[in-house]
């Protein structure tokens, strides 16, 4: 296990390999249930399992996309395409040796695997929120912009699964200075952020250019792109509770997105009406 950062980043895409990369427990257990009795097995429900593991969802596209041959026009963007294409049998050939995530950092400090998976379900509730507003905003292809969600800090879900001690590191940094913007406690133990590392691996992996578009906050001037920056600010600001304070220009910027109101925002979530404000207030 890593305890120390690497020359450059193309050691740590090196050490990012995709077949080696560890999957949830709970994915190898359910894929295992299926394997048992490939028969049953349905392309959708096994498309939706993919969708909850980060690392399960980058491992299919990154091993679809060489085989989709120059028949195809497009980039394959979405799980149930690269599932149908690969076809069921293959897929569970090609996936049939998964190491997971608690295996993997077994042994290592305990901070170290309850930090990953809370990155993982805040990137899974990301994907969720993305999906819905995706959805209320009648996207034409709703999984790509979960798809992007999901994926949005893929780099550093795998920093932790790889090199825990220097997640730990960033994340004493933050603590210990609340208002350090997180690019800076990366470079301050990398050497470069998460998002640098994440841009060459989709390169080297040969991710689909649509999605490497999405995953980028650079391009927030396009719908898909901010509906996929305004999740992840969601997920991320209230990990905790919800009582950030960056939370009201959340709900602000989500509002201006799907074209409601911040207090429609707040009930859609299922969030509490914000208090009435005191006529005192108003004077």
């Amino acid at each position: 296990m890593l305890d120390h950062p690497l020359p450059d980043i193309d050691a740590w895409v090196l050490l990012f390999g995709e077949s080696s990369l560890p999957v949830l427990r709970v994915t190898r257990r359910r894929l295992e249930e299926m394997r048992a009795d490939l028969d049953r097995v349905d392309a959708r429900e096994l498309a939706r399992l993919i969708l909850q593991d980060p690392i399960m969802t980058v491992r299919v596209l990154a091993y679809i996309q060489p085989l989709r041959g120059r028949s195809l026009q497009r980039d394959i963007t979405t799980i149930a395409s690269a599932v149908m294409m690969a076809g069921i049998e293959p897929f569970f050939r090609r996936f049939g040796e998964l190491t997971t995530i608690e295996e993997q950092l077994r042994g290592q400090d305990p901070h170290a695997l309850l930090g990953v998976l809370q990155i993982i379900r805040r990137a899974q509730r990301a994907a969720d929120y993305a999906q819905d507003w995706a959805i209320w905003r009648h996207d034409i292809n709703m999984e790509e912009v979960r798809i992007a969600a999901l994926l949005h800090d893929l780099a550093e879900i795998l920093v932790w699964c790889f090199a825990p001690a220097l997640g730990l590191q960033i994340q004493a940094q933050q603590k210990a200075r609340p208002t350090m913007r997180s690019a800076d406690a990366q470079r301050n133990t990398l050497g470069f952020t998460f998002l640098d590392i994440q841009r060459e691996l989709c390169r080297v992996w040969h991710l689909p250019d649509l999605l490497q578009t999405l995953i980028d906050d650079n391009n927030t001037d396009q719908p898909r792109v901010k509906n996929v920056s305004l999740a992840v600010r969601l997920a991320r600001h209230s990990a905790h509770d919800w009582e950030d304070p960056a939370l009201p220009d959340d709900y602000t910027d989500i509002g201006e997105l799907l074209h409601i109101t911040p207090e429609a925002v707040r009930q859609h979530l299922g969030l509490e009406p914000m208090p009435a404000r005191s006529p005192e207030l108003d004077a």
